[in-house]
């Protein structure tokens, strides 16, 4: 790095922006190096002259279509249906695939925890204060019109993003100070003081919108037009509510970068849109479609059996799942009276009956979730370290005495689905909690029915409630199941209109700003927000800043754990269950990489899997053909 002079040293003071000014105007010879790739903590696996990612297949042949149906949304998406094509922000069902048509600053690799390379952007300087980062935009890019695509696009992109962006973008760009355009090539992009380690990496994965398409277009509005996008693949053909079909563009002006090497091989990437899973299903064995990422156990084991498996035209792979899996759980509405009380929110755990509902309904399939940060070492496990100690003792006496012991583990049963001991625990937490029982109904303090509605848009789900609303009766609560279509689910979520409902929270496995969106104060107050139990404890927040200013990622897991043992004091949820592996499905016309990178293994598990990472197979297709 360039030697400083004491002005250049003093303007690291301010907050970024004089670091922003100096990168704007600094000579070329006290400029920071240009590096090609960014991560939280500095660490890269590949070089700057890497030629590709290892995992890729650089043989992999163009062509051919990749169909499946939704296994992953964000922001505005459903699982099951889609009125717009603005996917990012609030308004309208986002169509899913709609990130396939927009490049990005930089793009993540699928082998490293949080690596970034250059995409759009082929180089980055960073002020020594790292709170301005100056991008160089490569001068062979450009939108699917032919236009270049300059600063002035990606600084119109990320101020609008962060202005009128889905609010969970907004939320995690609240440390994101904006955006210049120093010139055609050069955009600076400033972050406040003390924000995360990983904001500059949201920012440099968001898509890049054209500026002059929008001089006269509303961003934030829903809309059934194809925004203009700089991405391998452009919006095709689609009907509302039932597919839509991106096309790769076959000029596209980053096909030789070497993030996009051996990637983006189908010529078509088409998304079908059902209303019931089980019909899915149906659709995926008649050929509808041609790949399914299963989550329903009892399909997986049961229904798998069809004529095309038996002769092998459809091929069935389970896939070690060696990433975070979050946690997905039952979430109560603590914004609600009536889940106020911790007790009572602990007395409903002790109604579900996990060891009964996997092996009757689940097959045995899943393994009990018990943390946000299940499946990684951000697990809170025995009593509190030395230094989760060191950052929890400011809160003893405003948090539960827990906390400093064991956490909690949601207790197991004897799996005859109605465990009269744990029925018995959650009768006395329940009169602890001055709910008392009346003619075999359970009153609230005010002398009011207590009544549970468990909210979802999914009828798979069904069977799972059965034997929880029949454990919650008989302890004199009121709870029933609500099922409703997909928009009516999502508008009353985001206004956060229900009791309980079920919610995964998804981590990464360097987890930063994004705990705002689930843990925070701020989060629980911002409608569309994942923060569906109302979490507002002050302590988490505070702990929450102490993981996005870890120095180091031994500093993130101790501050992850820190804000795992106060969650789980504050039975927020009734945890739920998750797969120890990827169960994929397809029909036997594909290839993939023959090692899986770990982080990008499926599209579930980080949006860049099979639809990038796997090619057409011609051979294989004929063989089906042949044998059809």
């Amino acid at each position: 790095m360039a030697q400083l002079s004491r002005r250049h040293v003093l303007a690291l003071g301010a907050g970024g922006v004089l670091g922003a000014a100096w990168l704007r105007g600094a000579a070329a010879s006290e400029m920071p190096a240009e590096i090609h790739g960014i991560s939280a903590f500095g660490d890269l696996k590949y070089a700057a002259d890497f030629h590709h990612f290892d995992y890729v297949n650089l043989d992999a042949p163009k062509g051919g279509t990749f169909s499946l149906i939704p296994s992953v949304r964000a922001y505005n998406q459903s699982y099951f249906t889609f009125n717009s094509l603005n996917a990012f922000v609030l308004k309208g069902e986002g169509a899913q695939g709609m990130d396939l048509t927009f490049a990005s600053l930089m793009a993540h690799a699928g082998d490293e925890p949080d690596g970034m390379y250059g995409f759009a952007a082929k180089s980055v300087q960073i002020s020594p204060d790292r709170l301005a980062y100056r991008f160089t935009i490569r001068p062979e890019a450009k939108f699917h019109d032919g236009s270049k695509l300059t600063a002035h696009d990606v600084a119109f992109s990320i101020n609008v993003l962060k202005e009128k962006g889905h609010p969970l973008i907004q939320l995690q760009m609240r440390d994101v100070k904006g955006a210049e355009a120093v010139d055609d090539a050069t955009v600076v992009v400033t972050f406040a003081e003390k924000r995360a380690r990983d904001v500059p990496l949201y920012a440099a994965g968001l898509p890049i919108f054209s500026k002059a398409y929008y001089a006269n277009r509303p961003f934030e509005e829903s809309s059934t037009d194809a925004p203009l996008g700089s991405g391998p693949y452009k919006v095709g053909k689609f009907e509302i509510n039932r597919y839509i079909e991106f096309e790769r563009v076959k000029d596209w002006w980053g096909a030789d970068l070497p993030v996009c090497r051996g990637s983006n091989n189908f010529d078509v990437v088409r998304y079908e849109f059902y209303r019931d899973r089980d019909v899915a299903f149906e659709g995926f064995t008649g050929k509808n479609y041609l790949f399914r990422e299963e989550f329903t156990s009892r399909i997986w084991a049961t229904r798998y059996d069809f004529p095309a498996i038996k002769d092998g035209r459809v091929k069935r792979e389970q896939v070690p799942d060696q990433t975070p899996s979050g946690g997905q759980g039952w979430f109560f509405n603590t914004r609600r009276d009536k889940f106020r009380d911790p007790k009572v929110r602990e007395a409903i755990n002790y109604a579900f009956d996990f060891e009964w509902t996997n092996k009757t309904i689940m097959y045995g399939a899943y393994a009990r979730t018990f943390s946000p940060f299940q499946n990684s070492d951000l697990v809170a496990e025995g009593p509190p370290s030395p230094e989760e100690l060191k950052l929890l003792e400011p809160f003893r006496g405003k948090v539960p005495d827990e906390v400093f012991g064991e956490p909690f583990v949601p207790p197991a049963s004897d799996g005859s689905g109605q465990d009269r001991n744990l029925l018995r625990k959650a009768q006395q937490l329940l009169q602890e909690a001055k709910l008392t029982a009346k003619d075999g109904k359970r009153l609230l303090p005010n002398g009011e029915v207590f009544a549970i509605e468990f909210l979802i848009d999914e009828a798979s789900f069904q069977p799972h409630h059965a034997s929880f609303l029949k454990n919650l009766n008989t302890l004199g609560i009121d709870a029933n199941l609500r099922l409703v279509d997909a928009v009516q689910y999502r508008a009353r979520v985001e206004s956060f209109d229900f009791d309980v409902t079920i919610q995964r929270l998804s981590m990464s496995a360097t987890p930063g700003d994004s705990l705002r969106t689930y843990f925070t104060s701020q989060a629980a107050a911002t409608k569309g927000s994942y923060n569906l139990a109302g979490v507002a404890d002050p302590a988490i927040d505070a702990l929450v800043e102490k993981a996005m200013a870890a120095e180091t990622r031994d500093d993130l897991t101790v501050a992850c754990r820190a804000i795992d043992r106060v969650f789980r004091a504050g039975r927020y949820w009734v945890p739920q269950w998750y797969n120890t592996s990827h169960r994929l499905a397809y029909w036997d016309v594909f290839g993939h990489p023959k090692n899986l990178p770990r982080y990008a293994i499926s599209d579930y598990a980080s949006g860049v899997g099979e639809r990038t990472l796997w090619w057409f197979d011609p051979a294989k297709t004929a063989q089906l053909d042949q044998a059809k």
